[in-house]
C-alpha cells in the first residue's frame, strides 16, 4: 500500500538527511494536501522561513502573494495550495544571497510528494533550480522560459508556469523586463483564480 499522506509528510520534517551541511540545523518547511489545485516550487526557505517555519513569511512571499492574486488566508490553506521547495530547509548563505537547495532533498522526497497531489492543476515554478526539475526542457535560463508562458498553458492540464524568483535581489530584472508585470502577471492571476474555482467533483477527482 502507498504511504498516507500525513505519514510523509511526517518522515519530511523529521528529516536529517542534509543536517551536516545546514548552519542552522534542518527545519523542513513546506505545506501540502492531497486536495491542493496548486503547487509552489521555489528554491529553499531563507533564513527568517527557517525561524518561522512558515514558507514564505518574508518579502518574497508578499510579493509573490501579490503577483498571484492570493490573501494569505488561501495561500497558507494547504487544501488548496501546496508548498513544496526543491529542498525544505535553509541552506546558509552563498557567496552572493543564499545558498543553493541542497541536492539530496529532492531525490530523496519529491517524487514521493508530488505523487500525493492528484489534484494538482497548475504548478508555479520559481527560479532556476525549480525550472531545471518541473520543466527540464527550458534549457535557455529563466527570462526565456518566463517568455514562454503562453505555451506552458498550451494543451491539456496539468499545466506548469515558470516565474522569476520573487526575491528583492531580482529588482534589477524587474525594471530591466517591465513586460513580465504588464503583460504575464494579470493572466498569471487570472489562471490562478479560475483554477482555485474550478469544482472538480464532477471530475471523480
Amino acid at each position: 500500500m502507498p504511504e498516507p499522506l500525513p505519514a510523509l509528510l511526517r518522515r519530511v520534517r523529521a528529516c536529517t538527511l542534509c543536517a551536516p551541511h545546514l548552519p542552522l540545523g534542518p527545519r523542513p518547511v513546506l505545506q501540502a494536501a492531497a486536495s491542493a489545485r496548486i503547487l509552489i516550487a521555489g528554491q529553499a526557505p531563507g533564513r527568517k522561513v527557517h525561524a518561522s517555519g512558515i514558507p514564505f513569511d518574508d518579502a518574497s512571499g508578499e510579493r509573490l502573494r501579490a503577483w498571484l492574486g492570493l490573501e494569505r488566508t488561501v495561500f497558507y490553506d494547504a487544501a488548496q495550495v501546496a508548498i513544496l521547495p526543491m529542498a525544505f530547509c535553509y541552506p546558509g548563505r552563498g557567496p552572493s544571497g543564499d545558498a543553493p537547495p541542497r541536492p539530496e532533498c529532492a531525490p530523496a522526497w519529491r517524487t514521493s510528494l508530488l505523487a500525493h497531489l492528484p489534484q494538482r492543476a497548475l504548478t508555479v515554478v520559481l527560479g532556476q533550480y525549480a525550472l531545471a526539475w518541473h520543466l527540464p526542457d527550458a534549457c535557455q535560463g529563466v527570462t526565456a522560459a518566463v517568455r514562454e508562458w503562453r505555451s506552458q498553458w498550451a494543451g491539456p492540464g496539468p499545466h506548469t508556469i515558470a516565474l522569476p524568483h520573487p526575491s528583492p535581489r531580482n529588482n534589477g530584472w524587474l525594471q530591466r523586463n517591465p513586460w513580465f508585470e504588464a503583460e504575464v502577471l494579470p493572466r498569471v492571476r487570472t489562471r490562478v483564480a479560475a483554477v482555485l474555482a474550478e469544482d472538480t467533483s464532477e471530475k471523480g477527482l
